[in-house]
């Protein structure tokens, strides 16, 4: 390996680790819902609220961020998104009111998805050629899960540690805030001392940028293909509760399959999409056409295996499965933006406008699924849940086409590979 491959995937080390930590407090329900309602004084309303405050900002900022990366230097925007973070969440161990907590889960809002997210995905594809970006962004999400899955199972550690009461909360929270200030400080000296993660020009896009990007008709079909993989990601969170209600997975075991839904498949689940891309597939829109059709027959076999103690583990072993293909997807949903002919630097508008799009359903996916168990308890309202997804699916096969039809025309340009690297 060259010195220059080896300084690549140092860069590359030190992004994924802030990736995997940045969202930790935004996200602290993942692990500690029942902490922060016993410890914190928080109803299911006010977390709900909470987290619809931190989507809400955060969908409205993206275009923002992607703008800001497109005009200043990544370099300093992604330690500067990690220290403002986990200096919030040294304020958050102090368990201000809930006037407070709102401002806080904002502000978390804007210095993880305005500064710092369009930034680390407009880094990630400068880091890489048009031949590499499905594995880039795959091993992007692979990476973030390894880190995920230790930064996760240390602060649970911490708080048992601390005595799993109102201690151990604040030391966990704590615990998140350091890691995140720490790897903004790794990220300020080792990248910048790895050389240039963009062109060594000066950033003068701004609105123009952002215009220009808007004209570009391959970033709305990205961007609506990442929609339809996030609505579909959004209902695996519903698997837990699932599991408890229709095959009393036990309490204990709870905790653990979430980290592992959430958490851990993207280590298998980002690699593999990258290699089923670029290696097998040659293409990131293709395999993301196939790959929602294949998550048909994997939920029918969710609903059809038989419910009851005696077959936990098929049901486990079903929902893990259709997970599995859903973090392939969200492995390289992003890796689309080269195949469409976006120009570097415009990249981070791009993303932002992605961004924007692509994650709003965090905005209602989580209500409208919530909901519909709350109307219809037990089987029937995961059957309906469990039908809403199918159907999502199908849709996202029509738009992953639309897309790879899209993608199979830009390469037939007469110019379609002299697009500029970084």
């Amino acid at each position: 390996m060259t010195a220059q491959a080896k300084a690549k995937w140092l860069r590359f080390l030190i992004l994924i680790i802030g990736g995997g930590t940045i969202y930790k407090l935004a996200n602290l329900k993942d692990a500690f819902y029942v902490p922060m309602q016993e410890f914190m004084g928080l109803s299911h309303t006010e977390i709900g609220t909470l987290l619809s405050a931190n989507a809400i900002i955060a969908t409205a900022l993206f275009v923002v961020g992607g703008m800001l990366a497109d005009r200043f230097d990544t370099r300093k925007l992604i330690p500067l998104g990690l220290i403002g973070t986990g200096g919030l969440g040294l304020y958050l161990a102090t368990f201000p009111g809930f006037n407070m907590l709102l401002i806080v889960f904002s502000l978390f809002a804007i210095c993880a998805d305005c500064i710092y997210w369009p930034s680390l995905l407009k880094a990630i594809r400068n880091l890489g050629d048009d031949n590499e970006q499905g594995r880039m962004f795959g091993f992007l999400e692979g990476g973030r899960g390894v880190v995920d899955t230790l930064v996760a199972f240390s602060a649970l550690g911490v708080f048992v540690v601390m005595g799993s009461g109102e201690t151990g909360l604040k030391s966990a929270i704590v615990f998140y805030s350091l890691i995140d200030i720490l790897a903004g400080v790794l990220t300020w000296f080792l990248l910048r001392s790895g050389g240039k993660t963009q062109p060594a020009v000066a950033q003068k896009a701004g609105l123009s940028g952002l215009f220009e990007a808007v004209r570009v008709p391959g970033i709305w079909l990205v961007s609506f293909n990442v929609f339809m993989v996030y609505i579909v990601y959004c209902g695996l969170t519903y698997f837990i509760p699932y599991l408890k209600d229709m095959y009393e997975l036990p309490v204990a075991l709870v905790g653990a399959y979430g980290i592992i839904n959430q958490y851990f498949l993207k280590v298998l689940g980002g690699p593999a999409g990258g290699y089923m891309a670029d290696k097998r597939l040659k293409s990131s829109s293709r395999y993301l056409k196939w790959a929602f059709l294949a998550l048909l027959p994997t939920m029918a076999l969710i609903m059809l295996v038989p419910k009851g103690n005696s077959f936990i583990y098929a049901g486990m072993a079903a929902t893990l499965s259709f997970a599995l293909i859903v973090f392939t997807m969200r492995g390289v949903f992003w890796a689309p933006m080269s195949e469409v002919g976006i120009a570097p630097h415009i990249t981070g508008s791009a993303f932002g406008i992605g961004c924007l799009i692509g994650y709003a359903p965090g905005m209602f996916a989580y209500v409208i699924y919530g909901s519909i168990l709350d109307h219809f308890p037990g089987q029937q309202g995961y059957d309906y849940v469990f039908s809403l997804m199918s159907i999502l699916a199908v849709i996202g096969f029509m738009v992953s086409s639309l897309l790879y039809r899209s993608v199979q025309k830009q390469a037939q340009l007469p110019c379609a590979d002299a697009l500029p690297q970084t």
